[in-house]
């Protein structure tokens, strides 16, 4: 039985991902660092900032030759508190799914605590999870690592093998997985495709969610 969902928020709750993915490689690229779409998804969709940005400086170091840290991550972070403000929105029915949940609910997000705010303010989530909403910042381990899951059900007093996590990364279902926890992949963002459900099916995602309006069925049903 159910008792509480946890939602991961990028790319689920909010369409960013599609603008991140699309500031971080305009941004790399530039300065030589070069992608293929579907690699860089797979690879760092779901990672802390400080492990996304240790991975790419280790890419620099390796591919240029040069530290790039310094360079990248202003101009990444201005880049995208630009698009956050002038085009970020939810994610299809986002809103609707989740004001329809009647089990206690939480966000747990790779994301800085700073952005989560903004972002879920921006779309009218905010007060639909207020207090609950927790950022890699307040665990030791970022996802993969099970802490920000079982950081959400400890402050919801909700045993974890009685929450469900909705996640569009392999880095979160392999952490929902790890904390104990059913795990629904969800494609209904912006940047997602076919490629990457199957890799939510592989990491262990017992089922894949297309959309918020297939999601409030299933959420009726639990």
């Amino acid at each position: 039985m159910i008792s509480a969902i946890i939602f991961d928020c990028d790319g689920v709750l909010v369409d960013s991902e599609v603008l991140a993915h699309e500031v971080e490689t305009g941004i790399l690229a530039a300065i030589g660092l070069h992608y293929d779409r579907h690699e860089f998804t797979t690879r760092f969709m779901g990672m802390s900032d400080e492990a996304f940005y240790e991975a790419l400086e280790a890419d620099g170091q390796a591919r240029l030759g040069r530290s790039i840290v310094g360079e990248i991550r202003p101009a990444i972070g201005e880049g995208m508190r630009i698009a956050i403000a002038q085009r970020l929105t939810e994610v299809p029915g986002a809103l609707r799914a989740v004001s329809s949940i009647h089990h206690a609910k939480a966000v747990a997000s790779s994301s800085t605590v700073g952005r989560l705010g903004t972002k879920l303010r921006k779309t009218g989530l905010w007060d639909h999870f207020a207090p609950h909403v927790y950022s890699a910042e307040h665990v030791t381990h970022a996802k993969p690592a099970p802490d920000l899951f079982l950081h959400a059900a400890g402050a919801l007093a909700v045993d974890p093998a009685r929450c469900l996590v909705i996640e569009d990364s392999v880095n979160g279902v392999l952490a929902g997985r790890a904390a104990g926890m059913r795990v629904w992949g969800f494609s209904g963002g912006g940047h997602m495709n076919e490629r990457i459900a199957a890799h939510l099916r592989e990491a262990g995602a017992e089922r894949i969610v297309p959309n918020w309006a297939a999601a409030e069925v299933l959420f009726a049903a639990l």
